[in-house]
């Protein structure tokens, strides 16, 4: 298990983000909340580079972003060399962003998807290890492009 997790949301995922947060600590996972801590209009690409250049510079292993539909965090971390942000609505969809692209950032939309859905959905991604293999080598091209 990885042993620290970075988390963060702007306004529209505030909400979804403590309720995970919750669940991580419950779950004994060490969780860094890069904010935002309330629910005033925030900008989420601030949000976004924030937990990325944490995530790069060795803060955690894994980080989980949330925004209002998950596309505008998607986005902004995924300029980011180095990060693989998936944005995730299903079990499937989680499985296979950590076992194809290693995945290292989960993106969550907190207007889209349930507290109950997503903790099914970080659960899968957490679990799920890089199948490597033929991956390594998709993967690798992402970043040399």
């Amino acid at each position: 298990m990885v042993a620290r997790i970075l988390i963060g949301a702007d306004h529209a995922g505030f909400e979804l983000k403590e309720k995970l947060k919750s669940f991580l600590m419950e779950q004994s996972w060490s969780v860094i909340d890069v904010g935002t801590h309330e629910e005033a209009s925030c900008d989420y690409p601030d949000i976004a580079h924030d937990l990325c250049n944490r995530l790069l510079n060795g803060d955690a292993q894994m980080g989980i972003l949330i925004c209002g539909t998950g596309l505008g965090m998607s986005i902004a971390a995924n300029r980011h060399a180095g990060i693989r942000a998936a944005l995730c609505t299903s079990e499937f969809h989680a499985r296979m962003g950590r076992a194809h692209n290693d995945a290292n950032v989960l993106v969550f939309g907190g207007r889209v998807t349930g507290f109950e859905a997503a903790m099914y959905i970080l659960r899968v991604w957490l679990e799920t290890e890089f199948e490597g293999g033929r991956h390594s080598r998709r993967v690798q091209r992402i970043e040399t492009l």
